[in-house]
């Protein structure tokens, strides 16, 4: 039991491994928002923490649930929006972690605030997203300027997935706002390419 090194902060990005943004987790109950068949879930499970994992997609939760069983993991399972929290109690996890989830997601303050109630003291809120300069610099109906809210539409199992543009100093406002510390912002360099795919974060519960 230890650190989820295998853990991915989204497709084809860093792992833990590189990042050790998390750190041990063995006996830690870890709220994970955002499920796939590849979940963080599991790769926390394995390492020994009480994991409690959401996703709103029924058929992302089912296969998430069959890819923890076929690992013989223990996995809590909750069908809600990354904001829609209320089943957790006040300061009831050590731990939240999102990968790739909040970029379709178009009011990150109202989850920055709903991590914050449920973490506790101290506890840290890790997190990957779209970077904004990938979803502003791709050519054709993709491209968009860096102030454009409106979503970009990606399909995904045949639905329309929005992906929408969260800009860097606005993220950093809003968990500011929401009571966090920011300690690390990572852009990764892509194996090709000129901008970043991702952003990852981590940010520390102040206050109660």
């Amino acid at each position: 039991m230890g650190s989820p090194g295998g853990l991915r902060y989204g497709e084809g990005g860093p792992t833990e491994s590189d990042l050790r943004l998390i750190g041990e987790v063995g006996g830690k109950r870890v709220l994970s928002l955002g499920c796939d068949d590849t979940s963080a879930a599991t790769d926390l499970a394995r390492e020994g923490a009480h994991v409690l994992a959401t996703d709103h997609r029924a058929e992302v939760l089912a296969r998430a649930r069959k890819a923890a069983e076929r690992k013989e993991l223990k996995v809590e399972w909750h069908q809600a929006e990354p904001a829609d929290l209320a089943f957790l109690r006040a300061e009831s996890v050590d731990l939240v972690c999102s990968i790739d989830a909040l970029g379709s997601v178009e009011d990150l303050s109202r989850v920055f605030r709903q991590v914050h109630r449920v973490l506790g003291p101290g506890g840290h809120f890790v997190f990957s997203h779209d970077h904004p300069m990938a979803l502003c610099t791709n050519e054709g109906p993709r491209a968009r300027s860096y102030f454009q809210y409106a979503p970009v539409e990606d399909e995904e199992d045949g639905n329309a997935r929005p992906r929408y543009v969260h800009q860097v100093g606005k993220v950093f406002t809003d968990l500011v706002r929401s009571g966090f510390r920011v300690d690390s912002i990572v852009e990764p360099q892509p194996p090709r390419g000129s901008f970043p795919q991702t952003i990852v974060w981590r940010a520390k519960k102040e206050g109660s």
